[in-house]
């Protein structure tokens, strides 16, 4: 089943949706010319993608991927630069523009279903951010990634809130500072991205992935996706008493009966969410 997302009036739409087997999504990202941008345009639509996504029972793991010469280029500079004509000179629209990004990456986040993104090619700026934010990420060998912000006057504030969740802090001051592009093999040194494979394996490797975690109970690996972020946040001790009221619950799930059952029959569970 192919659903693309509301397109505009020449008929182009931003997002291709795809629902294969075993509960796992495709959301691809699409430009109408040159690479894909978090423009308004795409930033509207992955909002609503997400959002209608989390609530779907059929949805069990999500795909992001991308069309073009670019995974994600970031912001679209053109489209910024014109609203410098504004009254404000743009101040309302970025501030406003900033805060939607944060938004949506932060939607991502506590999605209940985990998110993997597919990188073929260079991700930057915000599209390094957007790398950053997915649970996983699978990148091409020849994919690239940086946050050259400071290049261009910039510095990458918004991409550095989830780069420096994920890469250790000098490696993020690194690229941050630097702006130069590190190659994938760096990236995932780094903890950037899970996986480097060939280029033309890399949505193979993902649906791989994606169907592993998809034979999984769905409502165990909600809970576990909302624990692990909400417990990074919280100092040591504060994280084990979170934990473990988490997993107390957990072990009164239907789903966790039935796999600690089928673990000690040795037989395969049967998972009904619940």
């Amino acid at each position: 089943m192919q659903d693309g997302a509301r397109g505009d009036e020449a008929g182009f739409a931003p997002l291709l949706i795809e629902q294969l087997d075993a509960g796992v999504v495709v959301v691809t990202m699409q430009a109408r010319r040159g690479p894909v941008t978090l423009s308004d345009g795409m930033l509207e639509a992955l909002q609503q993608a997400f959002d209608k996504l989390s609530a779907e029972a059929d949805a069990r793991v999500i795909i992001l991927a991308a069309n073009g010469p670019a995974y994600c280029a970031g912001h679209d500079m053109k489209e910024m630069t014109a609203r410098r004509t504004d009254a404000d000179g743009g101040e309302a629209y970025f501030a406003n523009l900033m805060t939607r990004c944060a938004t949506m990456m932060q939607t991502i986040v506590r999605c209940p279903k985990p998110v993997i993104a597919a990188v073929h090619a260079t991700a930057t700026a915000a599209g390094c951010q957007l790398v950053a934010t997915c649970d996983l990420a699978i990148a091409a060998d020849t994919a690239k990634f940086a946050t050259p912000g400071v290049n261009i006057g910039l510095f990458c504030s918004t991409p550095m809130v989830a780069l420096s969740r994920n890469v250790p802090r000098k490696h993020t001051m690194e690229m941050l500072l630097t702006g130069e592009m590190i190659d994938a093999v760096t990236a995932a040194e780094f903890g950037l991205v899970n996986r480097v494979v060939p280029g033309d394996g890399v949505m193979e490797c993902a649906l791989g992935l994606a169907r592993t975690i998809a034979s999984k109970s769905p409502l165990t690996v909600a809970i576990g996706k909302e624990a692990f972020y909400r417990q990074l946040e919280m100092p040591l001790a504060e994280a084990y008493v979170y934990a473990a009221e988490v997993m107390a619950k957990n072990m009164m799930a239907r789903d966790a009966e039935e796999g600690i059952g089928a673990f000690i029959e040795k037989r395969a569970p049967e998972w009904k969410g619940e």
